[in-house]
């Protein structure tokens, strides 16, 4: 195959890698509006999206294969196709996670726990995932640490909302009486698990960061 072509192949996979983070991102942008509006009907319009991400991932995974097995891409070429898979495993859990959040959307009472503001912790795991995609487009190392580093203010903001969730429950004086019990604990489950996903949001996002950083300069420090 001609070097320009091969080129060509390696701008595309990069170009429909970068689409595949607009669709997750705007996904996951929907799950927390389903979850903030109680709006089943865009729960639900998720929830049906999770296909066409897992198509773009099966078609941008045969991408990654053809090129590894067709040409043998050496040294950066090589480092930027092992990236661009493993950042597209990243997204499509990203997007179940988005899935999840369409599913929460339909039950959930965001009143029950008005103090725990799981936008405000949505926001910044987009803020993240959007970050960690502008490094891998623009081979921008700075960035990867950046991401990192702000992965540990969303463990901490997690941590402090799932404690506030704790502490109210204890305190809720329905849970004395068996009546109250069965929707409380309904709707703790939900706001634990919102909490949890958005966490690991994060951490994925992270991962892209890493395997940017790897892909840009050869280095696995943000590698676990």
């Amino acid at each position: 195959m001609p070097r320009e072509q091969y080129q060509s192949k390696l701008e595309k996979l990069r170009d429909d890698v970068l689409y595949m983070s607009e669709v997750v991102t705007e996904r996951l942008r929907m799950g927390l509006d389903a979850l903030e509006q109680q709006d089943e009907e865009l729960g639900e319009k998720v929830i049906a999206g999770d296909a066409e991400i897992n198509d773009l991932y099966l078609e941008l995974e045969g991408q990654c294969t053809d090129l590894i097995a067709l040409q043998q891409p050496v040294a950066g070429d090589l480092r930027f196709i092992a990236a661009s898979f493993k950042i597209i495993t990243d997204l499509e859990r990203i997007a179940d996670l988005a899935t999840n959040l369409g599913g929460y959307a339909k039950q959930a009472d965001h009143e029950v726990f008005p103090d725990v503001d799981v936008q405000r912790i949505g926001d910044k795991t987009l803020a993240m995932l959007e970050e960690a995609m502008e490094a891998y487009a623009d081979s921008n190392s700075d960035l990867c640490y950046s991401v990192a580093e702000a992965d540990d203010e969303i463990d901490a903001d997690c941590e402090a909302a799932s404690d506030l969730v704790v502490r109210d429950l204890i305190e809720r004086d329905e849970l004395r009486e068996e009546a109250g019990v069965e929707g409380t604990m309904q709707n703790v489950s939900r706001l634990l698990l919102t909490i949890r996903d958005l966490e690991r949001v994060g951490d994925h996002a992270v991962n892209i960061a890493a395997r940017s950083l790897y892909m840009i300069e050869n280095d696995d420090a943000l590698l676990y």
